[in-house]
């Protein structure tokens, strides 16, 4: 379901143009906060560092874990990042592109190669990104379904890796289907042959079904959490169902994976749920686990050998162009996005 607000691109053309050899136009932001401290103006543009590649930026993808490094919440994140403000004032994690430059040492790239990957400040024309975490990007697949695939994908992998042994034996729960990483779950799980068993909101049953999940619920009917479920597995994305309910429609053995919490709180901001199941789950013969996604070169190249199999699909809902980062932003926290929100330059 692609709604694009502008003409993207052709992916014939150059991604952006080299205007100037030591500028660029990015987005950035001085403080933390909602959408509203997002600005776009002129920036200095990276230059090649050892082990380090310098992409001309296709496109960048927006995923949660953005938005909290914008917002310095849980306030945990500050430590990393900056505690008074952040230290690198452009935001963004997920990239395609084209290499325009490698530093020293760098092996198996070149300049014109196409890639994808993560690195901190892709919300820019230009990004300075380590090379290991880097994946070759073969042709056929554009730059915004690449660049909305490194942090949701991986997520989504390694939360079923997490979750055990899957097959067309398992019945399997996900919450949270219709975003980026639960439009990912659903199409990996599927491919495993998984049941699978979707909740989200109304309005977005009809995509979700379309991704190949075997039943949707409406998250405001309640009926993923009927008395009578027994789910062997559960992803629980960015959700805020009770660990006696997570228990409740598990069967004796079930496994429940949390991944994301989105619910206030402290400085931890929701993530007290999670804890409490890590906690508990020593004393349980069902499994309760908090996933903390780590982005690995190997899951990201497993993950764009499907795509360029045609087995897996980028679910694009919007693409923006850079200087409406503020707006692409505003859309993401409002909640109405089915699967992925793009920038492009």
């Amino acid at each position: 379901m692609d709604k694009q607000r502008k003409a993207r691109t052709p992916e014939s053309e150059s991604v952006a143009s080299d205007r100037a050899p030591s500028a660029m136009r990015a987005v950035t932001y001085k403080r933390y906060g909602g959408p509203e401290v997002l600005e776009f103006s002129e920036s200095a543009r990276p230059e090649p560092e050892p082990g380090k590649v310098l992409v001309r930026v296709g496109a960048a993808g927006l995923d949660r874990g953005t938005w909290h490094l914008m917002a310095g919440e849980p306030r945990a994140v500050r430590l990393a990042v900056g505690l008074r403000a952040p230290r690198n004032p452009v935001p963004g994690i997920d990239f395609s592109g084209e290499v325009v430059a490698i530093g020293a040492g760098v092996l198996g790239f070149a300049a014109g190669d196409r890639v994808l990957g993560v690195a901190a400040g892709s919300f820019a024309e230009f990004v300075l990104a380590d090379a290991r975490k880097l994946v070759q990007l073969p042709e056929g697949i554009t730059w915004e379904r690449a660049a909305a695939l490194p942090t949701s994908g991986v997520t989504a992998l390694q939360a079923l890796q997490k979750a055990g042994t899957l097959g067309p034996d398992t019945r399997m729960l996900v919450t949270g289907a219709s975003g980026g990483v639960g439009s990912f779950v659903v199409q990996l799980a599927k491919l495993r042959g998984v049941h699978v068993s979707a909740e989200c909101s109304a309005h977005k049953m009809e995509f979700v079904a379309s991704l190949g999940a075997d039943v949707v619920y409406d998250r405001a009917g309640g009926g993923a959490y009927a008395r009578d479920a027994a789910y062997d597995v559960v992803i629980d994305i960015a959700g805020n169902p009770s660990i006696g309910t997570l228990r409740r429609i598990l069967v004796t053995d079930g496994r429940a994976v949390i991944v994301g919490a989105e619910v206030p709180g402290p400085s931890l901001t929701g993530m007290n749920r999670q804890m409490r199941a890590v906690l508990v789950s020593p004393f349980l013969r069902q499994s309760l686990a908090m996933l903390v996604s780590v982005n690995k070169k190997q899951d990201l190249t497993a993950l764009v050998e499907l795509m360029s199999a045609g087995k897996l699909e980028s679910r694009i809902d919007r693409t923006f162009r850079l200087g409406e980062a503020r707006e692409a932003m505003e859309y993401l926290v409002a909640g109405s996005v089915c699967g992925k929100v793009v920038l492009v330059p």
